[in-house]
């Protein structure tokens, strides 16, 4: 992308109008789809909460592979270490208040991107791959060897928020939670369709296609994409807060390579280098893994990966990259 290209994109009135009117819209049907979720499986919300929970995760890696085009097999670490930081604030520290206990994992995510960052970015390509997996084994085998701290192999229980602002308490049945969840999406998404349109963004997707180019332009790619790298953690840390304070509980399983993996199908599943795919990516797989998994216990992978197998092959592009593009060649005809 050239700098006339990039500057064109950020001082276009009608392209930002757009753009605006297209995250409105976005932000509304995010919205009108938890709503209808919470009509449509009132007994099913501890499920929804946790996909919440997941497209967060999700959203923080597409930061860092989509945009940026850092490799990465290990993001689970910075979910985990949110998740962690809330749970032993609660737990250890008698901080049970939801919104400090999500300013902990903000924070826990957001060191641990910087970590995992000044690690990662010291390689390219496949050795980028090496360095991520062997980054979410050490995490993980970290947290089972600190029993002391984080409860090891049977997990850190006790989790007890105070009511949400002094008034909602987390329920059983999980609608104080599904809706605290649901107001940190929208708030996180807002916030980094804003990041991902802003010159930092643009020179993220600039690094992503061509990083010697932007260095002989005197910018610095890695002081950029650490800054990313640290944004991810805190937004995955946000989501490993919201999966501690709703399950009251973090087990290891938080911090397992299995998790990283499955983001990363998520993603592309979805669509990377898309906040809407990054989302879309999520409800799809861990709706799809749920039904296949009740219906058929013993053959269910066969069918998830029956699934990704067609979408890799017939939409390259992700489920919503191939819609977004039939509709926009449609409105193009017929308008």
């Amino acid at each position: 992308m050239t700098m006339a290209a990039m500057n064109d994109a950020m001082t276009s009135a009608p392209g930002k109008g757009r753009k605006l009117g297209r995250d409105l819209a976005g932000l509304a049907a995010i919205l009108a789809l938890a709503v209808l979720g919470y009509f449509l499986f009132p007994n099913n919300l501890a499920l929804l909460t946790r996909i919440t929970a997941i497209a967060l995760l999700v959203l923080s890696l597409d930061l860092v592979t989509g945009y940026c085009g850092v490799a990465t097999l290990g993001h689970a670490a910075l979910f985990g270490s949110g998740a962690y930081a809330a749970g032993i604030a609660a737990v250890h520290f008698g901080i049970t208040d939801p919104l400090l206990m999500l300013a902990c994992g903000i924070l826990g995510g957001s060191l641990a991107g910087l970590v995992c960052g000044v690690v990662i970015l010291r390689a390219h390509g496949l050795p980028q791959l090496v360095l991520s997996i062997a980054l979410i084994h050490l995490f993980h085998e970290f947290a089972n060897k600190a029993s002391s701290w984080t409860g090891g192999s049977d997990g850190l229980a006790g989790i007890a928020p105070d009511p949400l602002l002094g008034h909602f308490e987390f329920d059983l049945w999980g609608r104080t939670a599904y809706v605290f969840g649901i107001v940190l999406l929208a708030v996180v998404f807002t916030i980094l369709r804003l990041i991902v349109r802003s010159p930092f963004g643009m020179l993220c997707r600039g690094i992503k296609e061509d990083p010697i180019r932007i260095r002989a332009m005197g910018a610095s790619p890695k002081l950029a994409l650490m800054k990313m790298y640290v944004i991810s953690g805190a937004v995955a840390g946000t989501g490993g807060a919201l999966n501690a304070i709703s399950t009251q509980v973090v087990g290891l399983d938080s911090l397992s390579f299995t998790l990283s993996a499955e983001s990363l199908v998520m993603l592309v599943l979805g669509g990377t280098g898309s906040l809407f795919g990054a989302l879309t990516g999520t409800i799809v797989f861990m709706f799809f893994e749920d039904l296949v998994s009740a219906a058929n216990p013993f053959h269910w992978l066969t069918m998830v990966g029956a699934l990704l197998i067609a979408v890799v092959l017939f939409a390259p592009k992700g489920l919503y990259g191939t819609v977004a593009g039939l509709v926009s060649r449609w409105w193009g005809t017929f308008r």
